[in-house]
């Protein structure tokens, strides 16, 4: 599988793998529901994607138990990219967000110990959608330069959702994860201001959450696909499974368009 260089240092597959499924099957958005997967469905998921060629593995403490089952059954560490998040967690089947300093670097902390790790490749900052506050006013940027220039990160970045949050992060990070898929195109403009910068982009929601297939007879995927790589700015799709039939297509499908 392609993969496409997010600093000097790192390079990651096209596809990273989600693994909110992992992990959380509460207040999803999913148009179905399912159950948690057991070990050896996860074990035989990982294998698989390795197989493939992917190496960006993407989870976050708001994904339920994801980090700790990702920490218990990864081997090989330095074989993958690992990407997690800070700022919101779920909890008693709610989100609670809290982005001050304490809160984060705490929330890194807990994540190297989920993790089972001494680094973290990539820390995206899981926003509520109120982007130029975390970014100006609780300086989340500040606190995670100052991790990873302990050495506890790598890579900084925010998972954003809005377009002026998404030019800031491309200003101040290493990679900004916005949402693009056929009916979501807002952040094209971030795209393509990251790509102007030299920065990473990573793709959430590909599919809109699974209902991109609800809107169209012909290959939902493969159509994905294509218009998300047409944009040049694009590093990585994220896709979210663990049905190890989707991930096989989904890795047809990519591969079909690169």
């Amino acid at each position: 599988m392609q993969k496409r260089r997010l600093s000097a240092d790192i390079e990651v597959s096209v596809i990273g793998l989600g693994t909110v499924k992992f992990g959380r099957n509460q207040g999803v958005k999913y148009p179905e529901s399912f159950e948690l997967p057991n070990d050896q469905t996860i074990l035989n998921l990982l294998s698989q994607a390795k197989e493939a060629g992917i190496n960006l593995l993407d989870t976050a403490p708001a994904y339920g138990f994801s980090e700790e089952r990702i920490g218990k059954l990864l081997t090989a560490r330095h074989d993958w990219v690992i990407a997690t998040k800070a700022g919101e967690e779920f909890l008693d089947g709610k989100s609670h967000f809290d982005f001050s300093q304490s809160a984060i670097e705490k929330s890194i902390h807990r994540s190297l110990k989920r993790l089972r790790t001494d680094y973290l490749d990539i820390v995206l900052i899981h926003s509520n959608g109120d982007d130029e506050k975390i970014i100006h006013e609780d300086e989340v940027f500040v606190t995670l330069n100052a991790l990873k220039q302990a050495g506890k990160i790598r890579h900084i970045g925010m998972s954003t959702k809005t377009i002026k949050g998404g030019l800031l992060s491309v200003d101040q990070s290493d990679v900004v994860m916005v949402t693009f898929n056929p009916i979501e195109q807002q952040d094209r403009e971030v795209i393509q201001y990251a790509q102007q910068k030299q920065k990473g982009i990573f793709i959430k929601k590909a599919f809109a959450s699974g209902h991109l297939s609800l809107l169209s007879e012909e290959d939902p995927i493969q159509n994905a696909m294509q218009f998300i790589f047409g944009e040049p700015g694009v590093t990585s799709v994220i896709v979210g499974t663990i049905n190890p039939l989707h991930l096989k297509k989904n890795i047809q499908s990519v591969e079909a368009v690169l």
